[in-house]
């Protein structure tokens, strides 16, 4: 019960994250900030240290032993027997053949443990051998050492080989000592990390609540969003309204508009081009008169009876002949009028189209209001279904017995927590036991280690090469007898330490390789998570357990990687399996009687006028204008020509240059004079009209104008009718087909309203998916249990400790072999070797001045006799 009332704690939040969205159209984002969540302490991660490495050492040695993989289908098959009558079920083939298997995956621990049983059972009956042959002067036993020429090197080798072999055996105690220490430390340690996790538990509980607080809290901010943009459905929807309306509408009202500029321009362009005719007429005609003044005074100078003469008369025709070219070339005078165009233009304009233009500007710019007036009505009633909806979220969190739920749990997790308080103080004394009996182990081996090395030590510090055996020093003799000593309590111990390995390494090897490495990957997680093992009638044990569904697919491995990624307990429980969303809070029954809302908004644009019918005429009065029926072609034709038709300053110069032929007389002179006057005009009249500033600029006007006006005029009846077409299918549309623009508009509007309520749905599933009641925690307590105290702490350094004795034991044959063999090189000998001929003398102890040794079973002396070779004679 306690357990559904935990997962109960999240109904809140999982009844909003079920709801499935509406409408998916792309909403404004809404800031809903960060769910709270605080940082917990418990930091489920071990690192050894310098410890380490005897750590992976281990583990390489162990999985030597054990190289096979995780067992899971032996596991599963051994937990899904029964075995009642046992030898009757043992007997079953299946069962044989399971067994099987279990022998054939422990076999590397069942040869190790087999091998270190033979040990316990053999070394001491070996040493219960060894000491009574020993007493019957055998193995080693007599106290007669006979004289062989390497001595020494066998000294040194045996001393050498029990020295490297004691160092050996140092470092296996020194690493069973160290595990042995790590491990107390550890479990004095483990005290923090025990409070950290009730600590970080306490975090969960007492933080979900607020977490689910804030979760309906922030319903208000979507609420208010809401409400700020029905309170703005003007600006929203009307200037959506608006948008899609002002496609066709601006740009008719673009075109009317540009229209009544054209119209400005073209009045403009007339009353250039009529101005700048008159001056360019004024200065022509003045030219044509001076002109047609010389030509006469010209032809009647060559009417003159002189010209008859023969000489002159070809020059005269000539000069007659020419007289046609003093003659302007541009007729402005001859160009037709644009007085009544003007005129017409100037009536057209006594109604001003842009101001007609700027009315239905304004008008369809007033749609945001419009749609803000005519939407008034239902802004009260959507409110009132906002606060609905925030009425239940928070009567409902209300009935929720959250309150319980936290002090059920915190009084569970207080009891827990006082438990371990009371029983911890008993964990470490026991604790301190084992530390105790471990220290008393290695004392063990370092007992036997003091007698090894203190015999080294005596041995080669009291030993004189030139003492024979029986005559031996008390410091080397004590030498041998500490090596000895060490034999003794190598045989009394051993055995001992050999029966704590075997235990440890069975028992610590299995957890590593059974619960420890697959924990680590996940395969233990697998075979709890094996349909109908722990509870034969439940397909999935855990859901069982705490849904009361065992058919819901919720597995030990998925809740644990789950909680290790800190996501919801809502996610990592499957609680939506449980609860039925609607059931509490149905958000889609709001949302649809908002849309309902929303739909039935009526909204009137027919009030909207873009162009009245006077702004219609206008436009036909000015097609009508005539404005296209100006000879474009003769003003631009009389604008490109030059002046006059002949350059006169040419025309003088040659006139002059004719006159020269001519005899010197009156004639001469006259043509002389003409040419003068020709050259005055073109100085005085058509330079002006080529470079002065007024004609200059007169010109330029009415080219630009009549070129402007030729464009403006260009098909101007079939322009003015598309303008007007334009301006009356978009008000065609405004008038007839607004609704159904409004109509979409209106359901895009109420899609981002919508859209506002799923992105807080969307935002609570992803919230109670990731953030509310983050089950870190939970993955914590088993790492902290099982990874971290279990394997690292204890497992580790278990089996640090019996790698350690272990090899102590193990090197403590090969030193009792080298202690024994070497004892007999330091301790005093009893007899010694007696010989009779000098020739049979080693040289050794020639050199020595030795001649034998004394045989005790023939001379009865127990004391050394030294005899030369000559009293024997």
């Amino acid at each position: 019960m306690a357990v559904e009332l935990l997962l109960l704690l999240l109904l809140c939040g999982s009844t909003i994250s079920e709801m499935q969205p509406i409408h998916k159209s792309p909403p404004g984002t809404l800031d809903f900030g960060f769910v709270p969540v605080k940082t917990y302490d418990t930091h489920a991660y071990y690192e050894p240290g310098p410890i380490g490495i005897l750590f992976s050492i281990v583990h390489s040695f162990l999985y030597v032993v054990q190289p096979n993989s995780f067992p899971q289908e032996v596991i599963r098959k051994l937990a899904q027997q029964k075995f009642g009558n046992i030898q009757n079920d043992y007997q079953k083939p299946e069962n044989v053949v399971l067994t099987l298997q279990a022998i054939y995956y422990e076999i590397g621990f069942i040869i190790c443990a087999a091998l270190g049983l033979l040990f316990v059972l053999l070394l001491p009956l070996v040493g219960l051998c060894f000491c009574m042959c020993r007493c019957c002067d055998n193995c080693g036993g007599e106290m007669h050492q006979r004289q062989k020429k390497n001595a020494d090197c066998r000294r040194g080798c045996f001393a050498t080989f029990l020295f490297v072999t004691s160092l050996i055996i140092s470092i296996g105690v020194l690493c069973a000592y160290a595990a042995n220490q790590h491990l107390t430390d550890q479990v004095r340690g483990a005290k923090h990390l025990m409070y950290s996790n009730f600590k970080d538990l306490r975090i969960f509980l007492n933080d979900t609540p607020g977490q689910i607080d804030y979760l309906v809290s922030q319903y208000n901010t979507t609420k208010e969003k809401v409400l700020s943009d029905l309170n703005n459905v003007g600006p929203l929807l009307g200037f959506r309204v608006q948008e899609q309306l002002g496609k066709e509408v601006r740009p008719a009202l673009d075109a009317a508009l540009a229209m009544a500029g054209a119209i400005r321009e073209t009045k403009e362009a007339l009353e250039n081009v009529s101005v700048s005719v008159e001056v360019l007429q004024e200065g022509t005609e003045r030219l044509h008169a001076n002109l047609t003044d010389v030509k006469a005074h010209l032809s009647n100078t060559l009417n003159d009876s002189a010209c008859s003469a023969p000489q002159v008369a070809s020059t005269c025709n000539m000069i007659r002949n020419s007289l046609h070219q003093l003659n302007i070339n541009a007729n402005y005078s001859g160009l037709p009028s644009v007085n009544l165009q003007l005129a017409k233009v100037n009536d057209v304009l006594k109604i001003d189209l842009s101001s007609l233009v700027q009315k239905g500007y304004t008008a369809f710019n007033d749609t945001p209001d419009l749609v803000m007036n005519q939407t008034r009505n239902i802004l009260s009633d959507i409110q009132n279904v906002l606060e609905s909806v925030g009425s239940n979220i928070t009567s409902f969190t209300k009935s929720l017995p959250v309150e319980k739920i936290i002090a059920d749990f915190t009084m569970y997790l207080s009891q827990s927590e006082a438990y371990v308080q009371d029983y911890f103080p008993v964990v470490e004394q026991y604790d301190f036991y084992r530390w105790l009996v471990c220290l008393i182990l290695c004392c063990m081996v370092i007992l036997i280690l003091v007698f090894y090395y203190l015999g080294l030590l005596c041995g080669t510090c009291g030993y004189d090469r030139h003492a024979s055996p029986t005559t031996r020093g008390c410091v080397s003799n004590t030498g041998g007898n500490f090596l000895m000593a060490g034999v003794g309590f190598s045989f009394i111990f051993s055995w001992v330490l050999m029966i704590v390995v075997v235990v440890t390494f069975v028992t610590g090897g299995n957890v590593e390789k059974l619960v420890c490495e697959p924990f680590e990957d996940k395969t233990l997680f697998k075979v709890f998570d094996t349909p109908y093992l722990l509870n034969q009638h439940w397909k999935n044990y855990l859901s069982g357990i705490l849904l009361k569904n065992p058919d819901i697919n919720l597995t030990f491995e998925k809740v644990y990687s789950d909680c290790k990624e800190n996501k919801g307990i809502y996610t990592s429980l499957h609680l939506e399996s449980l609860f039925n969303i609607n059931e509490f809070l149905n958000i889609s029954m709001y949302t649809e009687e908002v849309s309902l809302k929303i739909e039935h908004i009526n909204i009137n644009l027919s009030g909207i006028i873009l162009l009245d019918a006077p702004g219609r005429q206008n436009l036909l009065n000015f097609s009508s204008s005539g404005v296209d029926g100006i000879n474009f072609a003769a003003y631009l034709t009389e604008i490109n020509k030059s002046i006059t038709k002949v350059d006169l300053l040419s025309f003088a110069n040659d006139l002059e240059a004719r006159a020269d032929q001519l005899p010197r007389g009156a004639l001469e002179n006259a043509l002389k004079g003409h040419a003068n006057s020709i050259r005055t005009i073109h100085d005085q009249q058509v330079i002006p009209l080529e470079q002065a500033m007024k004609y200059v600029k007169a010109r330029s006007t009415l080219n630009r104008s009549i070129r402007l006006l030729q464009k403006t005029s260009s098909e101007l009846m079939e322009k003015v009718k598309n303008v007007i077409n334009a301006v009356n299918a978009a008000q065609l549309l405004i008038n007839n087909n607004a609704s159904l623009v409004i109509v979409q508009e209106t359901k895009k509007y109420m899609d981002m309203i919508i859209g506002y309520f799923e992105q807080y749905v969307n935002w609570v599933k992803e919230s109670v998916t990731m953030d509310v009641a983050a089950c870190k925690p939970i993955a914590n307590v088993i790492d902290t249990a099982v990874d971290i105290f279990l394997c690292s702490y204890v497992t580790d350094s278990v089996n640090t400790f019996w790698f350690g004795l272990g090899g102590c034991s193990i090197f403590l044959i090969p030193a009792i072999i080298f202690a024994v063999k070497l004892s007999k090189y330091y301790r005093r000998m009893d007899t010694e070797d007696v010989y009779d001929d000098v020739e049979t003398i080693p040289m050794k102890n020639m050199e020595n001045g030795n001649n034998g040794y004394h045989k005790e079973h023939l001379y009865g002396i127990h004391n050394p006799v030294m005899t030369s070779s000559v009293e024997q004679w």
